[in-house]
């Protein structure tokens, strides 16, 4: 078969190497071997709604039927979220210990603020999600800054703080990662390639990625069914603890856990995130921290320049 690659290859801004085997001589706080961060996505509300007049319904995940006409049923599975879900997820961390980013969507968090007041007070960083539950590449430009300035002042309105941490639903616009450096953000989320936080060069200046994960993440209980019960999922999470503990003994490893209010919030998947605390606890050498307090340890421990 005839080779139909071009004859040479174009230059890319892609980065196959990353920190290969010489990470930075970097240690967690007291002689932790993993940084945890448990990432709590906020996006209720902010999703498509014909309800709230939008021109459409959300389609993915909890949805297999979608409606041309306000759609109550896929409302509800959002209501969830807010309504019965953030307490038992905030109840449990209360119990266990350690602190959570709550990824939020200005709009979520505009129409719910006391949910973001309540992480803030209770310790946890309140991270910008974007403005709606949309994906950045879809958005022009001057869409993409509104978006950025609007989440930001939903979240400052809310807990008295802007935010230093973003994450991108999907995939970024080109001009991200400039919006944010713009204006002052601390980290961006929006890579999944390592599991080690490093910096980019944006505009010359450097930027810090704090990788994300979608394995470890609940959205696989909806999105390709990979986890049927809530002991599949703690099996999967525990066993990625294990692995990144083990490497831990000589390297910076950082484990990313994704979780939505509406899907580990329901009573047959709750337990599973007890399950990896208690796995935590008990195996040791976790620290549960917020991405922000990930962010600014590494920050100041490290003087490495940009891999990209």
């Amino acid at each position: 078969m005839a080779d139909s690659s071009p004859a040479s290859t174009p230059p890319s801004t892609r980065d196959f190497i990353g920190y290969g085997r010489d990470l930075p001589a970097v240690r967690w706080p007291e002689a932790a071997r993993v940084a945890v961060s448990f990432v709590v996505n906020f996006e209720e509300g902010a999703e498509f709604s014909m309800t709230d007049g939008d021109t459409r319904n959300e389609a993915i995940y909890e949805v297999i039927d979608g409606q041309p006409v306000p759609d109550r049923c896929i409302d509800s599975h959002f209501e969830y979220g807010t309504r019965v879900a953030y307490w038992r997820i905030a109840d449990l961390f209360e119990r266990h210990g350690g602190h959570f980013t709550l990824s939020a969507c200005g709009r979520a968090v505009e129409r719910s603020p006391w949910l973001a007041r309540h992480a803030a007070q209770a310790g946890h960083e309140v991270s910008a999600h974007g403005w709606r539950w949309e994906r950045g590449i879809d958005l022009t430009l001057d869409e993409e800054r509104l978006a950025i300035d609007r989440c930001c002042t939903a979240i400052e309105a809310a807990t008295g703080r802007r935010p230093v941490g973003w994450h991108t639903r999907s995939n970024p616009s080109p001009h991200t990662r400039r919006l944010l450096v713009e204006r002052g953000f601390l980290y961006d989320s929006d890579a999944y390639n390592d599991d080690t936080p490093y910096r980019v060069a944006v505009d010359g200046r450097p930027h810090l990625v704090l990788p994300y994960a979608f394995d470890t993440n609940d959205m696989q209980f909806q999105n390709t069914q990979r986890f049927d019960t809530g002991d599949a999922f703690a099996d999967y999470v525990c066993a990625a603890y294990d692995w990144l503990w083990r490497e831990g003994g000589h390297a910076p490893r950082m484990l990313s856990v994704g979780l939505h209010l509406r899907m580990i919030g329901r009573p047959g998947r709750i337990g599973a995130l007890e399950r990896i605390l208690r796995h935590l606890h008990d195996k040791g050498g976790a620290w549960v921290t917020s991405r922000e307090r990930i962010a600014r340890h590494w920050l100041a421990h490290t003087n490495e320049g940009s891999t990209a």
